[in-house]
């Protein structure tokens, strides 16, 4: 029995240098307002506020993206959004399989896609984390399911080991 799992998450370095470079400015600004006038709020309102834009920042970090192809079938999550693996099971799947893909024109970037606002018609829903490989899941139902992966060959050999149960 053949099982693939991964787990992703953002942690990219170009991400992370623009969350600190964003940081810098409204911090920047709250230390000055406080030196040019340290009435204007306390100490502990100033680590206070500082600590808040920190964490609002590293919320995003939280965000983790698994996946899990098993017997059963495909199971993904997107941790805050979804609390527990969601499941498609092989015979719900009219064909899976990996491919390249480009995040930005076909989704308008990364995370949960296939909104209202992104055009669901044509290219259904994404979740994504990074690069441009994922796993392209069409349903009987004719609707699609990208799942972004960092591991095109071990998610392709572990698709390839339960294709016939889709085929069927």
């Amino acid at each position: 029995m053949k099982i693939f799992k991964e787990e992703q998450r953002f942690n990219q370095p170009w991400l992370i240098i623009l969350i600190l470079m964003s940081l810098l400015v409204p911090i920047g600004i709250i230390i000055k307002t406080y030196i040019e006038d340290p009435n204007s709020f306390s100490t502990s309102e100033l680590l206070s506020i500082i600590g808040a834009i920190i964490l609002a920042s590293s919320i995003l970090f939280l965000f983790k993206l698994s996946t899990r192809i098993d017997e059963e079938g495909i199971h993904y999550q997107f941790f805050p959004f979804h609390w527990s693996y969601k499941t498609i099971k092989w015979n719900a799947i009219d064909n899976a399989y990996v491919r390249t893909y480009s995040p930005l024109s076909e989704y308008g970037g990364w995370g949960i896609r296939g909104t209202a606002i992104w055009n669901t018609s044509s290219k259904g829903k994404a979740l994504n984390v990074s690069g441009d490989v994922g796993i392209q899941i069409t349903l009987k139902t004719g609707k699609n399911l990208l799942i972004g992966t960092q591991h095109e060959e071990n998610a392709k050999n572990t698709i390839a080991t339960y294709k016939l149960k889709f085929k069927q």
